[in-house]
């Protein structure tokens, strides 16, 4: 089941991550429209606005292994009460990407909640928006 692997692999990534300085470790996994998984986790700076969130992460190397075209993100911290989402920067970066993603928020006991791109980016800019001028 793709779904379970998604999971399974953002949690792997997650303890891939590389955060000195914040200590809270993000993993993401991207599912691709034909089906490939691809991971991030969050690589922190010393200079810390050139820090790299897990989502934007796996974007960029789904982008770099040739694909354009995504269907479901899972995303994974160490908080363990409640399901946190992508920061607003990764939102917009995943939006570039279409709006029809499935979003899964992950606990780091491997449960989740399912949401979508659209609700957690109401109102968002899209490419489409370009177009218009």
């Amino acid at each position: 089941m793709a779904l379970k692997e998604l999971v399974s692999k953002c949690l792997q990534a997650r303890d891939m991550a590389y955060c000195p300085y914040s200590r809270f470790p993000v993993g993401a996994a991207v599912l691709t429209e034909d089906g490939a998984i691809i991971t991030g986790c969050n690589v922190e700076n010393a200079s810390y606005g050139l820090t790299a969130c897990a989502e934007r992460t796996a974007i960029q190397r789904a982008v770099v292994e040739g694909h354009r075209r995504f269907s479901a993100i899972a995303v994974t911290c160490d908080v363990k009460d409640h399901f946190v989402g992508p920061c607003g920067a990764c939102r917009q970066v995943l939006m570039e990407f279409g709006s029809d993603w499935t979003v899964y928020l992950t606990k780091p006991d491997g449960s989740y909640k399912e949401t979508s791109l659209s609700e957690l980016l109401p109102l968002a800019f899209s490419p489409a928006h370009l177009t218009k001028n």
